[in-house]
């Protein structure tokens, strides 16, 4: 995610940094070119004229940019439910944590130090593996070093065999809650209140794979992506009778507007990836993690992720 002060005056037409450009230069410069050489020759192809008037293109132009924005919102809710979802998951562990250090009764006193043979201490540390597989999953990633060390070497070891690895680690968060029940460790009506919190996590869990695995119908996307290239490519016909050698300004303009517009429903629609544009994942899941180390009093806290050039991931 690109994090910075919005710039204004002359800066806002010279920022690369978190602008789309990057994404769409080739094209538009393509298309530009294109603009340029129908400008030279005057619209001529050869010994045929190509004419074309404003009109099909104002026709086409405002449905077209309704459309777009139809998409674009469509993507943004996307984008926002999942970070939504992604807070739901801060609050959930917080509540966790909280919930495991004052309901569940053990006879020593709570303690981070206990380590993971405590099953209070073992099931805030698996909370915070819970996030980071999460992340993992999303953005089809290989899980490391962040996960080892909040798990047991058997449960690390059983996890590596399991296709859902979030669910995994809920079942066996489950599991300790159950066991302490047998052991009249929490009364009944307590356990029902951590657990709740347990079935909160995995709905955001569930609530992400269905973002993940259900994107935007791909026939609407190419309907759209087409018709904005045709559109642009064609846009300097149409305008070189009226406007002239303004034409590939004209024409760079309102193309760098609907590649732009196109290319960025593309980055938001798919929230839980590693372009620039997406959800910070990597900083949501050190957010969880310190909350969590400094509510157990643990003081091997890593730092919080800051942006690099902007982009916080």
């Amino acid at each position: 995610m690109i994090v910075r002060d919005r710039p204004s005056g002359l800066s806002l037409f010279f920022v690369i940094r978190g602008s789309v450009l990057p994404s769409i230069w080739k094209v538009l410069l393509v298309n530009i070119a294109v603009a340029v050489a129908v400008t030279v020759a005057h619209g001529d192809l050869f010994d045929l004229k190509i004419t074309l008037t404003a009109i099909p293109f104002t026709l086409i132009g405002l449905p077209l940019a309704i459309f777009l924005g139809f998409r674009n919102n469509a993507a943004y809710d996307r984008y926002w439910e999942g970070r939504k979802l992604w807070g739901n998951l801060v609050t959930n562990a917080q509540n966790l944590s909280r919930q495991c250090q004052n309901l569940i009764r053990q006879s020593e006193p709570f303690n981070a130090n206990l380590g993971l043979t405590d099953v209070r201490v073992r099931m805030i540390y698996r909370s915070i593996a819970y996030a980071h597989a999460l992340r993992h999953r999303l953005r089809n990633t290989k899980e490391g070093s962040d996960l080892k060390g909040l798990l047991r070497e058997g449960e690390w070891g059983q996890m590596q065999q399991a296709t859902n690895k979030p669910n995994f680690l809920m079942l066996q968060t489950g599991a300790d809650l159950g066991q302490c029940v047998k052991e009249g460790r929490i009364d009944g009506c307590l356990a029902a209140v951590i657990e709740n919190t347990l079935s909160s996590m995995v709905a955001v869990g569930i609530g992400c794979e269905r973002i993940k695995t259900t994107p935007i119908p791909f026939s609407y996307t190419l309907l759209l992506h087409r018709t904005a290239y045709l559109y642009c490519f064609l846009l300097p016909f149409g305008l070189i009778d009226t406007i002239g050698f303004m034409t590939p300004f004209v024409v760079a303009i309102v193309s760098y507007t609907f590649f732009g517009l196109d290319k960025l429903g593309d980055e938001i629609e798919e929230p839980f990836g590693l372009l620039e544009n997406d959800l910070p994942l990597d900083s949501l899941c050190r957010t969880i993690e310190i909350n969590l180390r400094e509510s157990i009093g643990d003081t091997t806290m890593p730092p919080p992720l800051v942006p690099v050039n902007y982009r916080l991931m």
